[in-house]
């Protein structure tokens, strides 16, 4: 049974990664392109919208996915409730935001939010046809599938894009990449996935995963309004130009943190609910995954904050340079969120939805903090603060999750405290680079090579756990991208 479990967490990861690293490279290179064709604005004001649908995202999801996974004999019937469930909160979200277009364009004071909000929303329907399709692969560990949707829906909605920005449409080529995204997307998880929903709704299904999702419906939900709080301040306060500054530095920022933090969470939450009852073994799992997590997401958010400045001319050009100033606070923040994520999956594991509701209204009281001072005093200070609140959030989260599994919060800094030490000395030793008197063209390569080989001496000579366990676990996914 350990060595099964071990093979479909190895092999998950690997295609999870594949799914991620994949989603990432094509998008990536897409939104080089698209920064380069289109404005600070134009990003701004789809990062406005984004506000509304991302609440509206969740309110959909209503916790009923992460419901599905951990609940062990799924039947047909809860399949069915959550997707009528799913589809209709679509359909009755999308006509709130349609109505409210209007207002959203006077608040902001923009007269294209009204199109561009109406349109843009129609994404929300189309990925709730999809949310029960993916829940049936994630269920299933089969992040192969996904990994192969992923690559189509990311390359042909990134040609739409381009195309759409080479003939000028500005923003519209952002909203069109999504839409087509989202079609692509929706269209094949139907294909491969081979389930057809029926209309049947059972109230004993509702029951029974309303009870365990709501507390983390709403947890999210109030997790995704702090989180794009931040982006109303600015968009309010400021302009849209330095909204697009911070979104374009927020989607650098996530190339490891969130991307990593969404692969870990796919595939440890349905595998770990498996020994939801073995605490040994769920702590031993627990310990692995968070060094060897923040070994990766430590090193690698620090030292995207050191050549934030070279890196961001290089790639999107130098009228992006506000974003090359808020990048590095950006990732020192980042750089925690998989330590979050994954303190908040132990409770979810252990099926306590109430103390996860209950972290997530302390930590947004205490997040409003940031908010204020992004407001009234500007956005870097803003920045700052919130990587203090980062903090604080940590010590809430670990404090509880380490009290329903034996995973301390003392523990838990000991565990990573090596990964921290390795990604301070590496960004230092490249930082300074930037001010040599020479072009960010030279300095960029001389960055990645010296902290590259700053970053591996360092490792070979310790031979740290985490470091072991990095190679062990990207071996599988590098071997894979050979074979296909």
């Amino acid at each position: 049974m350990a060595e099964s479990l071990k093979d479909k967490t190895i092999k998950g990861v690997a295609w999870s990664g594949i799914d991620n690293i994949t989603q990432y490279a094509v998008t990536f290179v897409v939104s080089i392109v698209l920064a380069r064709l289109l404005s600070p604005d134009d990003y701004g004001l789809l990062g406005l919208i984004a506000v509304f649908t991302a609440i509206c995202t969740t309110l959909i999801n209503g916790g009923f996915t992460n419901a599905l996974i951990r609940k062990k004999d799924v039947t047909n019937n809860d399949y069915n409730t959550v997707f009528i469930i799913n589809f209709g909160m679509s359909l009755l979200l999308y006509a709130v935001l349609f109505c409210c277009a209007p207002f959203i364009a006077d608040f902001f004071e923009r007269k294209e939010l009204v199109s561009l909000t109406r349109v843009s929303s129609l994404g929300m329907i189309i990925g709730a046809l999809a949310i029960i399709q993916q829940t049936r692969l994630t269920k299933q560990i089969d992040f192969k599938t996904q990994t192969k949707i992923t690559i189509y829906a990311s390359i042909i909605s990134g040609l739409f894009g381009i195309i759409m920005a080479l003939l000028g449409y500005g923003v519209w080529a952002l909203v069109t990449q999504s839409l087509v995204g989202q079609i692509v997307r929706t269209i094949l998880l139907w294909k491969y996935n081979h389930w057809i929903p029926q209309i049947y709704f059972s109230k004993s299904s509702f029951k029974e995963l309303f009870g365990f999702g709501w507390k983390l419906m709403t947890s999210s939900l109030l997790d995704t309004i702090w989180r794009e709080l931040n982006q109303v301040v600015i968009g309010k306060f400021y302009n849209p130009a330095i909204l697009g500054q911070y979104t374009r530095a927020t989607h650098f920022s996530s190339l490891f943190s969130s991307n990593l933090t969404g692969v870990i969470q796919r595939v440890t939450f349905p595998v770990l609910s498996n020994i939801q009852d073995d605490n040994l073994r769920l702590i031993s799992a627990y310990r692995r995954i968070i060094k060897t997590t923040m070994f990766i997401t430590a090193t690698s958010m620090f030292f995207l904050g050191a050549i934030s400045e070279p890196l961001l001319y290089c790639l999107i050009g130098s009228k992006w340079s506000e974003a090359a100033t808020y990048l590095p606070l950006i990732c020192i923040a980042g750089s925690l969120y998989p330590l979050h994520a994954i303190n908040l999956n132990m409770l979810q594991v252990q099926g306590r939805s109430d103390l996860f509701l209950g972290l997530e209204v302390i930590k947004k009281i205490i997040g409003l903090i940031p908010l204020f001072v992004g407001a009234f005093v500007g956005v870097i200070p803003m920045l700052y603060i919130n990587i203090v609140i980062g903090i604080m959030s940590f010590f809430l989260n670990s404090y509880y999750s380490g009290k329903c599994v034996g995973y301390s919060s003392l523990m838990q800094l000991k565990d990573i405290s090596s990964s921290y030490g390795i990604a301070i000395v590496t960004s230092l030793s490249v930082y300074f680079l930037k001010y040599l008197p020479i072009s960010n063209w030279i300095i960029l390569p001389i960055q990645i090579v010296l902290g590259a080989g700053i970053l591996f001496s360092i490792c070979i000579v310790t031979n740290l756990d985490e470091y072991r366990d990095t190679k062990a676990l990207l071996m599988p996914i590098f071997a894979k991208f050979k074979r296909n």
